[in-house]
């Protein structure tokens, strides 16, 4: 029996600033493209205020991530919201499947799926994600106008929540562990600093979450006026991400110390036809920004191009009992 797989010269996986980067920069080399990711807009889109992407001297990430999503539609690249579970090498292609069910064909593959948000381990945590806990400022902050409110975390992703949060809670809270913020963006520290409702929690912990089918307060290590009970309506759980690699183990990609896929210069892994853009993988050191994941993807659909360039049927050729489309 002949099943029918979409067939491409490049599949992308992610949606973020790598991934619609590469994609542009694919089909404007006339790729059989298309962006397979689960989530719009990546760490960008919940990022809130971006003052340093040129051209944009102020812009809410989630805008520009549909201004880039819009240029590459122009060019009519499919799109799939979708998590790509599984993929597959053969001789000469790569195969990926969805939890939809559905199996895209590629030359060659982009891995463009960014970070996942860390986690504090407590019970109900994942219970009452939408119920008072939640991993995105940018996502939830209107709905808690007139609330108090906690932000876990030390980094610039937890000032910038705690800033958009002041912008509609009655009190926000930050609780980190440490003894000072972990290098904040200058802008974000600024905004800080002006709102006045805004109170820092250092060498503290949370150890509990509490409430009855949905948060009500959390439970601290260090008294806060006297107690380590703190009532709120919602917590905010900014403390880091780490990188998505299940893809990249099942395909035997090299990574880094800290789990980033190892890159060469072009964005190329040790995986010959599969290249990495963005927050996943270690180009650019600590410089995770919009910028740096948008120039990492057009240097991948770039390499990518010149790769199915000499091997143009490969892929297509090999692809026997299937037919492609």
């Amino acid at each position: 029996m002949t099943s029918t797989i979409e067939q491409h010269d490049v599949l992308i996986i992610g949606q973020g600033a790598a991934a619609f980067a590469a994609a542009l920069y694919a089909a404007r080399y006339q790729m059989r493209t298309i962006v397979i990711g689960e989530m719009f807009g990546g760490e960008t889109a919940t990022g809130g205020l971006i003052e340093n992407y040129p051209g944009y001297p102020e812009i809410d990430g989630y805008d520009l991530m549909l201004k880039f999503r819009e240029q590459a539609e122009k060019y009519e690249v499919p799109i799939v919201d979708g998590k790509v579970e599984s993929i597959d090498r053969t001789a000469h292609c790569f195969e990926a499947r969805t939890d939809s069910g559905e199996t895209y064909r590629g030359t060659t593959v982009i891995l463009a799926v960014g970070r996942e948000r860390r986690k504090l381990g407590l019970q109900h945590e994942d219970e009452w994600t939408g119920k008072g806990v939640s991993f995105c400022s940018t996502c939830d902050a209107p709905l808690h106008r007139g609330n108090v409110v906690a932000v876990v975390g030390g980094g610039d992703a937890a000032v910038k929540g705690a800033v958009l949060l002041s912008k509609y809670a009655e009190r926000v809270y930050i609780v980190y562990r440490g003894v000072a913020f972990t290098r904040p963006e200058a802008a974000n520290l600024r905004l800080l600093e002006q709102s006045g409702n805004v109170e820092r929690l250092f060498n503290t912990n949370v150890i509990e979450l509490k409430g009855n089918d949905g948060l009500s307060a959390i439970v601290l290590d260090q008294e806060v006026n006297g107690s380590t009970e703190l009532a709120v309506n919602g917590i905010f759980i900014e403390i880091g991400a780490d990188p998505r690699t299940e893809l990249a183990h099942q395909l035997g990609i090299l990574l880094n110390d800290r789990d980033e896929i190892i890159v060469d210069k072009h964005m190329g892994t040790n995986v010959h036809g599969v290249f990495a853009a963005g927050d996943v993988t270690d180009a650019g050191g600590d410089l995770k920004q919009t910028l740096t994941a948008a120039a990492q993807g057009a240097l991948a659909a770039t390499a990518a191009y010149a790769d199915v360039s000499e091997h143009p049927e490969a892929c297509a050729v090999h692809a026997r009992g299937f037919s492609l489309v």
